[in-house]
C-alpha cells in the first residue's frame, strides 16, 4: 500500500508542511522507521531523533517548527498515527459469528442479533446479551446478568450473577466482576463473613484491563461510571462508586465504600483506604497511599498522601539528611558533647 503525505493529511484533518506528494509505504514508530515510512513526533523533545530518522514524513504537533522535511501538523500526533497505522495494516480478519457448538447457553438466556459466543463460554439462565456482543472462549456470564450492545468479554472473564454492563464495555482476559466483597466481623475471636448480597453495575464505554477485579456490594451495587478505564491488575472494593471518565492505572487498589468524582486519575500502585471520598479531577501520583478525603482538583503524592508541592519539599529535605547528620556530629564534637550511653 502506497499513499502520499497529502492523502494521510486528508484522512486525519492535518496540515501539510513540505512536499505533500511524498510517497509513504508503511507506518512505524520513530525508533523503528525506515526510508519511505510515516512516523510521529510527540514534541520538541524528540526533534533530534526526528532529524536523524530515515522516515519520509511524520505527524507533528500544531506548533512544531518546520524542520525542512514533509510533516503533517495535527492536534494529537499519536492518535493520528494510530488511525493511519490501522489503514496500512488493513481490516482485521473476519470473526466467525454465532454460538460455538462447544459453548453452553441456557435456554432461559436471551441473545440479541449478531452475538458471538466462543467455545466453552457459558451464559446462565435469565441473562441477556445485547446486539453485536462477543463472548470469547471460556467467558462466563452468570444468572440474570444484563449486557448492553457491542460488549466484548475476552477469554476467561467471569461475570458473577446479576452483573450489569452498559453498551460497548470491554473486559480483558481473566478479570472477575462481582465476586464477594471483603467484609468480615470478628465474633468470639473468629472472622465471620458479612453476606455480600448486591451486584456490580458498569456504565457505557468502560474498559477493564486483564486480571482486574470489581467486587459486588454488600447491600447496594458497586458502580463504575461511564467512560472509566481500569488498567490491568486493578482492584475495586465492594460498595465503591467510581465516577465517570476515571483512569485507574495498573495495580491500583481501592478499598471498600470509596467514592470518586469525574475525571479522577490514580497512577500506578496507588492504594486508597476504605470510605475515602475523592472529588472531581483529583490526581493521585504513583505509589501514593491515600487515607483521607481529597477535595476537587487536588493533586497528592506520597504515603501518607499529601499535596504534591508539600511532598516534593519533604523529599528535597530528605536528600539533605545525610549532610545534616554530619553537621550535627561536627557540632557535637566541637562542643565536647557525647551521646548518652545506651
Amino acid at each position: 500500500m502506497a499513499v502520499t503525505v497529502r492523502e494521510v493529511a486528508e484522512w486525519t484533518g492535518g496540515e501539510v508542511v513540505g512536499d505533500g506528494a511524498t510517497a509513504l509505504h508503511a507506518a512505524r514508530t520513530l525508533n523503528e522507521a525506515r526510508p519511505g515510512d510515516l512516523t510521529f513526533v510527540d514534541g520538541e523533545r524528540n526533534l533530534a531523533a526526528w532529524k536523524g530518522s530515515p522516515a519520509a514524513a511524520a505527524f507533528v504537533p500544531l506548533d512544531f517548527p518546520d524542520a525542512g522535511r514533509p510533516t503533517v501538523r495535527v492536534a494529537d500526533p499519536l492518535l493520528a498515527f494510530a488511525q493511519v497505522f490501522l489503514r496500512f495494516r488493513g481490516p482485521p480478519k473476519p470473526r466467525s459469528r454465532g454460538v460455538d457448538p462447544a459453548a453452553s447457553v441456557h435456554p432461559g438466556a436471551t441473545l440479541a442479533d449478531d452475538v458471538t459466543v466462543g467455545p466453552f463460554a457459558v451464559v446462565g439462565d435469565g441473562a441477556t446479551v445485547g446486539r453485536g456482543s462477543v463472548l470469547h472462549a471460556g467467558a462466563v456470564v452468570g444468572l440474570n446478568c444484563r449486557l448492553g450492545v457491542e460488549v466484548v468479554l475476552h477469554p476467561h472473564v467471569v461475570l458473577y450473577d446479576d452483573t450489569v454492563l452498559g453498551d460497548r464495555v470491554v473486559i480483558h482476559a481473566n478479570s472477575v466482576i462481582g465476586a464477594d466483597g471483603f467484609g468480615y466481623r470478628t465474633v468470639n475471636g473468629r472472622h465471620v463473613k458479612v453476606p455480600q448480597l448486591s451486584h456490580v453495575e458498569i456504565g457505557d464505554d468502560v474498559e477493564i484491563g486483564a486480571s482486574s477485579t470489581v467486587d459486588r456490594g454488600t447491600f447496594s451495587p458497586t458502580l463504575i461510571g461511564e467512560g472509566t478505564k481500569l488498567d490491568n491488575q486493578v482492584q475495586v472494593g465492594h460498595n465503591c462508586v467510581i465516577g465517570r471518565h476515571n483512569l485507574l492505572v495498573s495495580q491500583v487498589g481501592v478499598g471498600g465504600s470509596c467514592v470518586t468524582g469525574d475525571n479522577v486519575v490514580m497512577a500506578g500502585q496507588v492504594g486508597v483506604a476504605d470510605h475515602t471520598v475523592m472529588g472531581d479531577r483529583v490526581v493521585i501520583l504513583a505509589k501514593s497511599g491515600v487515607h483521607k478525603d481529597i477535595k476537587a482538583d487536588g493533586r497528592v503524592m506520597g504515603t501518607p498522601a499529601l499535596p504534591d508541592r508539600d511532598m516534593m519539599r519533604i523529599y528535597m529535605h530528605l536528600t539533605k539528611l545525610p549532610q545534616l547528620r554530619k553537621d550535627v556530629e561536627m557540632l557535637k564534637d566541637a562542643l565536647g558533647l557525647k551521646d548518652a550511653p545506651q
